[in-house]
């Protein structure tokens, strides 16, 4: 199916609105996004994830440093704190995807 600018149809997310947190973790390396969906952090930042992408991209996730929210590749990402341990599987919808 054509995504358009959705990297993928589903995600997993501790809550309806994918509002809650799911983890926090730290940044194992400097990471520079390709474009604005991205979000940028340095090494040793903590990252917070508000869900995972499922299906094509399993690769990245959906989270926030500091005040800026976007995405990014979860293997720089070393989990140190679980929020929620339900995780709920959804299909990703433009107005909640796009929504930062």
């Amino acid at each position: 199916p054509d995504l358009g600018r959705r990297f993928a149809e589903r995600k997993r997310c501790a809550d309806l609105e994918c509002s809650m947190l799911m983890c926090r973790g730290k940044a194992m390396r400097d990471f520079k996004g390709p474009d604005c969906r991205f979000v940028n952090f340095k090494k040793g930042e903590a990252v917070y994830v508000y869900y995972k992408l499922i299906g094509k991209s399993t690769e990245l996730w959906a989270g926030s440093v500091g005040s800026d929210f976007g995405y990014f590749p979860k293997d720089l990402l070393e989990i140190n704190h679980n929020y929620s341990n339900e995780e709920l599987e959804l299909p990703t919808d433009v107005s909640l995807t796009w929504g930062f």
